[in-house]
């Protein structure tokens, strides 16, 4: 499959100018957990031209039952085993990984960005990532989450818009130290919100 085949068959079903639209735009995804790897790989799939992946963690066997990753995947750095995984499904996505953790001393590597979508599993991270964006690139969109443990329905799971220009994505109330896990559909459900949220910015579709 080339690259024009390929462009070819998301601009049948995108239409030419919502693709030239996600063909151009470069998002980062901090956080490579259940949120983050399902976030990716649907904006991959998208044909989002350029992912840029943050994290510092190795998969680990305990991933498995919610993150998009592999048994054969198993102590490769996440950023990796995502580049692999997605050279696989969007060979022509242009990814670039950082295998660090991010902190207010180098939110410089989203200085490139569009969009950011905030994938954390730690409550202070989050915080850190969100007030750093809002406070250093007030140009950029960004797409928090909160709330998506237990088996609740998945019915509560929505997309808030809180300023100008960003987004929380989740239930806000579910809480892992309540719930005591994280089932795989509801952790995907608040991904796909995420996702989706990223995919309208970049068509020009705001929530009001």
């Amino acid at each position: 499959m080339t690259k024009e085949e390929w462009y070819s068959v998301l601009e049948n079903r995108h239409g030419a100018d919502l693709q030239q639209k996600f063909s151009s735009a470069y998002v980062a995804v901090c956080g490579l957990g259940g949120l983050g790897s399902n976030v990716a790989l649907s904006l991959a799939r998208a044909g989002v031209a350029t992912l840029l992946l943050i994290d510092f963690d190795k998969v680990d066997i305990s991933n498995l039952h919610r993150q998009q990753y592999a048994v054969s995947q198993l102590g490769m750095f996440k950023t990796e085993s995502m580049k692999q995984t997605i050279s696989a499904i969007a060979p022509y996505c242009n990814v670039i990984t950082h295998m660090v953790k991010l902190t207010e001393d180098n939110l410089s590597l989203l200085s490139h960005c569009d969009v950011i979508c905030e994938c954390f599993d730690n409550a202070e991270c989050k915080s850190m990532l969100v007030n750093g964006t809002v406070e250093r690139y007030p140009d950029k969109y960004i797409i928090s989450a909160s709330g998506m443990s237990g088996l609740h329905t998945g019915n509560t799971i929505k997309t808030k818009k809180l300023g100008k220009r960003l987004y929380i994505c989740g239930d806000g109330i579910s809480d892992v130290s309540d719930d005591g896990t994280l089932f795989a559909p509801r952790v995907m459900l608040c991904a796909a919100h995420q996702a989706n949220t990223v995919l309208r910015i970049i068509a020009g579709e705001f929530e009001v």
